[in-house]
């Protein structure tokens, strides 16, 4: 079976159960609220400096982007109506609709999409962030006419069109606002809903928009929303957003632990859905500039000894998906030769660090050298604990000690901290995950950090994987590709052992039998905005 095959039995499988849920011969209707529970509250209402991937059902209800994804990954018309690439994917030209307008009067055409890629490049705008990395890419803008944006880059890069299909488009005013930064009801976008209010720590409500016509050709249906109002109220504790739902003070839910999804899958009275992402496996990123983690011995010993499955078992109740390679198993470029190639291999391990020098052990029974402890600090942005990441990252903790005599010290950081942990490089290890397509994630990743690696945890920077980097993003053919990425997941992780892949992420959605149309989207499989959304009598 191919990876697109693949993809498409998996995104079946997952949805089985909704399609059973909803497929009573009732016509869907207009009106009504509708308000989710949801783990992750957005750090910015603006969706393009946001940078957190949950907080996307949320903003994907008032911004769009110019092309949707197909399950397969395939692009179709939605703010554009059709695109053209070059080969060697060094040039990019947007035909827009003509019918589309932001939710503030103002009108879409390519001066105001321009616009939009013009900001990738102003640092004043995205320092830091892989979006100014990608506008660095950028030569020159074109709009040759109202409803033509042309974007020539300084050299073929192919996941550059990931990229910009994507790019969620501000209404022209936003650039001269105050919120630009924050967001606001100023950052008008074009989707099916309108920012009405927003309670910090509480929740985000929604309102529908009456002019929308121009839905994607992924979407059920045309024309404006169903419901009047959605209100998405955040509550980052999995058991709280459960109790809610059970209870009737919620229509719907995200993010489900292992331990909550037995409540719903054999309720009548609720649908259970369930998806992987696209894009990175939640992973520890093993520091190679800096602590132990410099010696290969050192990286390779945990990245043999783990034994993940059984504390992913015992975390999850089989409810995730061991990661195993370097992008998600959805995904036409995964690779599934490195399953079981690896991991739960103690003696080899322990053996490789005896030769790095770690013989002794301390009154704690942990391994030590000249006096000092192996010790690697691991750090976890507390913006992304979720999912019973903590549970995790203690159970790994242990087995670390038990195993292989590794004192891994977990430290939760907030936003501020972790941005300055990062930049110092004075790390062991840091654990994230990300949903970027199409080779993005792995370019953020193993790409050398002065050259775009925006979320380059083990701050490698290795001559064949640059190069089978370059390979990669000069050509569209994807077979090409995923044999280029295939030898970069067995440098990286095999023989460099700059990560440990521990989980896919997945979404999950629970809701009320009389909650229809709410799913995942097509391709990353992330929770979808209400559009599609509507309710029958309770």
């Amino acid at each position: 079976m191919n990876a697109h095959s693949l993809h498409r039995a998996l995104g079946a499988i997952c949805l089985l159960g909704h399609v059973a849920a909803v497929s009573a011969a009732e016509t869907p209707r207009s009106g009504g609220s509708f308000t989710v529970g949801v783990e992750t509250e957005p750090n910015t209402f603006n969706p393009q400096l946001n940078g957190q991937a949950k907080a996307d059902v949320t903003l994907r209800n008032v911004w769009e982007s110019l092309l949707a994804r197909q399950p397969d990954g395939s692009f179709v018309p939605w703010l554009a109506e059709r695109y053209e690439a070059s080969p060697d994917g060094s040039r990019y030209r947007f035909t827009l609709r003509r019918d589309v307008f932001f939710s503030n009067g103002e009108k879409l055409d390519a001066h105001a999409v321009a616009e939009n890629f013009r900001h990738t490049q102003d640092a004043g705008y995205c320092a830091g962030s892989s979006l100014c990395m990608m506008g660095a890419r950028i030569s020159r803008i074109e709009t040759p006419d109202d409803a033509t944006v042309i974007i020539t880059l300084k050299q073929g890069y192919t996941p550059f069109l990931s990229f910009a299909a994507a790019l969620e488009i501000l209404a022209p005013a936003s650039w001269h606002s105050a919120q630009l930064k924050s967001g606001g009801k100023e950052i008008a976008g074009t989707g099916p809903f309108i920012l009405d209010s927003y309670e910090k720590g509480q929740q985000v409500t929604f309102i529908r928009n009456p002019n929308y016509r121009w839905a994607p050709a992924t979407a059920k249906h045309q024309g404006p929303a169903y419901l009047e109002r959605v209100t998405y109220r955040f509550l980052p504790e999995s058991s709280v957003r459960t109790g809610a739902l059970l209870s009737g003070q919620l229509d719907a839910i995200e993010g489900i632990s292992g331990n909550d999804a037995g409540e719903f899958k054999e309720n009548g009275d609720f649908t259970y859905q369930h998806a992987l992402n696209t894009g990175t496996p939640y992973s520890l990123y093993l520091n190679v500039d800096y602590g132990p983690t410099q010696d290969r011995r050192v990286r390779q010993a945990i990245v043999q000894g783990l034994h993940i499955d059984p504390i992913l078992q015992s975390v999850y109740r089989g409810e995730r998906t061991r990661g195993w390679g370097i992008t998600s198993p959805v995904e036409p470029l995964y690779d599934k030769a490195l399953e079981g190639k690896y991991g739960n291999q103690p003696e080899a391990a322990n053996r490789l660090l005896d030769e790095a020098g770690w013989t002794a052990r301390d009154g704690d029974g942990f391994r030590s050298k000249n006096g000092q402890r192996l010790t690697i600090e691991v750090i976890q942005a507390q913006a992304t604990v979720r999912d019973q990441r903590d549970v995790l990252l203690q159970a790994i903790q242990a087995q670390a000690r038990q195993r292989l005599g590794i004192d891994f010290r977990l430290r939760y950081v907030d936003s501020g901290t972790y941005s300055a942990v990062r930049n110092s490089g004075q790390f062991g290890a840091i654990a994230n995950s990300n949903t970027e397509t199409d080779g993005i994630d792995i370019e953020n990743h193993y790409r050398p950090i002065s050259q775009g690696g925006a979320i380059n945890y083990s701050r490698v920077n290795d001559e064949q994987i640059n190069a089978l980097l370059d390979k990669a993003a000069s050509t569209l053919d994807v077979a090409q590709r995923r044999q280029d990425y295939s030898e970069l997941q067995n440098r990286a992780l095999i023989q460099l052992a700059l990560a440990v892949p521990l989980y896919q992420p997945e979404d999950q959605i629970a809701a009320a039998r009389y909650v229809h149309g709410y799913g995942f989207r097509s391709f990353k499989q992330m929770p979808e905005n209400a559009y599609d959304v509507w309710l029958s009598d309770r």
